[in-house]
């Protein structure tokens, strides 16, 4: 007569609430990473907006060739041109690898903030694409043509250079992501180096632990009741 094995039985205790706990993680995780996406695309939509109407109303109002309104002083003011190039006129005669340069960086903000787990960064990052995607409209739409365009400049910084509200934000998030690369702060929230080093945790990604079953006691048996 030929037997089969039984199965063994299940032991409750093994069957552990990790899995419910890490799908709870989960989505605690994936919650506000939208969150944080859709206001960086927010704030980057603003940033343009705000790019190209101060540049329509910089074409209104102030005349090519004329000189600096004076704001502040000699430091600030106001005084319209046509840059090809790129800040501080460099590159005046590679527009179309301007172009292509600003299209690259553009795709790869885009990737990074499907990854965003940190409000530092969607900052950064949403001022970032909004002043690349303000010059990047200017190379497609302007004059002398398609990926060729002259870049808008209005705001004169005394006699260094002249720039725009898509160069202010793009400024201040390339102060910021260096600010948060040096605190170790990652693109997902986690904080590297210092005393959390290793740990690879965030305050915003801490989730509180599923509360379960508490195992039961092993019951242990003692030479007597072996013996029995």
């Amino acid at each position: 007569m030929s037997t089969s094995a039984r199965p063994e039985p299940t032991d409750p205790a093994d069957a552990s609430p990790q899995a419910p706990a890490d799908l709870a993680a989960g989505a605690v995780r994936r919650g506000p990473r939208r969150v944080l996406v859709v206001w960086t695309v927010v704030l980057a939509v603003l940033v343009l907006v705000l790019d190209q109407l101060t540049k329509w109303w910089a074409e209104s109002s102030l005349t090519l060739g004329d000189d600096t309104i004076p704001l502040v002083g000699s430091l600030l003011g106001l005084r319209l041109i046509y840059n090809p190039g790129a800040a501080l006129s460099i590159a005046t005669g590679m527009t179309w690898l301007l172009t292509i340069v600003v299209v690259a960086v553009v795709v790869v903000i885009v990737r990074m903030v499907s990854r965003i787990g940190s409000r530092a960064w969607a900052v950064a990052l949403g001022l970032l694409l909004g002043g690349a995607l303000g010059n990047l409209v200017d190379r497609f739409f302007r004059e002398p043509g398609f990926a060729r365009g002259h870049v808008v400049d209005f705001i004169a910084y005394a006699n260094w250079f002249v720039g725009n509200v898509a160069d202010i934000a793009i400024v201040a998030a390339a102060v910021m992501i260096a600010v948060l690369s040096v605190l170790g702060i990652g693109l997902d929230g986690t904080r590297h180096g210092g005393d959390h080093a290793g740990s690879g945790t965030s305050a915003d990604d801490a989730v509180e632990p599923t509360s379960g079953p508490a195992p039961e006691p092993t019951a242990t048996r003692t030479d007597d009741e072996g013996a029995r």
